[in-house]
């Protein structure tokens, strides 16, 4: 998809699925924008980087993992206070790697019921709730 604007960040996201009914939930780390708030996992794309190669790249960076990318959702604007981001959310399966926390604080398998307690990044409600609703 085109940008919009130049002073829109586009970025990518994983609703990375294990098991029926379960998606991978990661909360950002201290010092960090938005710190102790939980996100799916991804990051922003490089300059002339298609959205399915800026995912791939950013999951083995922050997770060490492969995916393959199964669906994509519905695109998310949402203007923070710092910045103006479009976010692109991919459902995923993991293909490859071991998880871990490189840049998050901590990492949960989750269902439809767990993650409406968790504290969600803005932009990352809608992306829940449009998973949610392909749950049932």
């Amino acid at each position: 998809m085109p940008r919009l604007d130049a002073s829109v960040i586009e970025v990518v996201c994983a609703l990375i699925e294990n098991n029926p009914g379960r998606v991978l939930a990661c909360r950002r780390g201290p010092g960090r924008a938005l710190a102790g708030f939980w996100e799916f996992p991804g990051g922003k794309l490089e300059h002339r980087e298609a959205p399915e190669s800026a995912l791939r790249r950013e999951l083995l960076e922050e997770l060490g993992c492969e995916v393959r990318l199964v669906q994509q959702l519905t695109a998310v604007e949402h203007r923070y206070d710092h910045l103006h981001i479009r976010l692109l959310p991919w459902r995923c399966l993991l293909t490859g790697g071991t998880l871990e926390a490189r840049e998050h604080e901590e990492l949960r398998w989750i269902d439809p019921q767990d993650g409406d307690a968790l504290n969600w990044a803005p932009a990352d409600v809608p992306v829940w709730r449009e998973w949610c609703g392909l749950q049932r």
